[in-house]
């Protein structure tokens, strides 16, 4: 329900009464089935690593999601399919869909654009330009609703401090954003509150785990110093 109602302020929000025709209102048909479900629920628990076709079709995928900074250079990409098979491939895609998007002033809410066969809708934040990109038939709400995901998390990590600096200087935690929203290219989580809950976990885990290595290290070396003391 939370969804619905997220997708629904996105649309009524969204830019011009002209705009909307060729932007979110023929997709709000096709989102919902009669009862209000999605017809492409975010799947909550495929599993890692193992995409399936099945799981494919049945399921929101996503072909990239990147993060670039106001000049179309990379601060943090993840690349789901090898429709882009070399890096030069997708730094070409980078610069085409920044040079496509550049001119326009995005808000609040999400821009859709097609853009070479794809569906990419993007956001802008201070200095970072934000882009998720689905498939021609790929459903645009749920695009949107990554996007929003993406930068809600971002938000939360960095403590509404939403800029080029800090991003680089949390990347690794931008990093495990991607792998918490998409895996695969399938999209298993949306909310950002969950996702930057998720991420700050496994920095209390990497935490825990450098102070126990630190722990052993301190007590090797003691034992060491110990063991010399006894022999001289």
């Amino acid at each position: 329900m939370r969804l619905v109602v997220r997708l629904l302020h996105l649309y009524s929000s969204s830019a011009s009464p002209s705009s909307r025709s060729t932007s979110l209102l023929p997709w709000l048909v096709r989102a919902f089935s009669p009862n209000g479900d999605p017809l492409h629920p975010v799947c909550s628990s495929p599993p890692r690593r193992s995409t399936s076709r099945f799981q494919m079709e049945s399921c929101p995928s996503v072909k990239n999601i990147l993060l670039l900074d106001s000049e179309g250079k990379r601060v943090a990409v993840k690349y789901y399919t090898d429709e882009w098979p070399t890096l030069s491939a997708k730094l070409a895609f980078e610069k085409s869909v920044f040079v496509k998007t550049q001119k326009a002033t995005s808000g609040a809410e999400a821009e859709i654009v097609m853009f070479d066969g794809h569906i990419v809708v993007y956001k802008f934040i201070q200095d970072l330009h934000f882009f998720v990109t689905g498939g021609e038939e790929e459903n645009e709400l749920i695009l949107a609703s990554v996007l929003q995901g993406f930068t809600d998390a971002i938000d939360i990590i960095l403590r509404n401090n939403v800029d080029k600096r800090t991003a680089l200087e949390n990347l690794d935690l931008i990093l495990l954003c991607l792998d918490e929203i998409v895996d695969g290219g399938i999209v298993l989580e949306t909310e950002g509150s969950v996702i930057a809950e998720k991420v700050s976990a496994h920095g209390i885990e990497g935490a825990t785990s450098l102070a126990e290595q630190t722990l052993v290290q301190a007590l090797t070396t003691a034992r060491e110093h110990f063991t010399k003391s006894l022999l001289m």
